[in-house]
């Protein structure tokens, strides 16, 4: 979902069929795996990905699959 740009907590929890506590915890561990950052604004908390965690994992894969070339 975070693909198509930020989120609030409250849009992604309407999503699925969970508390929003839940979502919550499961933000809160991509957030410490580095995979998704929070932008505040106001009263709010917006969710994006963080693109650069994934360009590196890309580029790590690359290396293999050019290896076997």
């Amino acid at each position: 979902m975070l693909k198509n740009g930020r989120m609030s907590a409250g849009d992604i929890a309407s999503k699925f069929d969970l508390t929003n506590a839940t979502v919550s915890y499961h933000l809160s561990i991509l957030k410490h795996a580095n995979l998704i950052y929070e932008i505040k604004n106001k009263n709010f908390i917006y969710y994006e990905l963080n693109t650069s965690v994934f360009e590196d994992l890309i580029l790590w894969i690359k290396q293999f699959s050019r290896e076997g070339l």
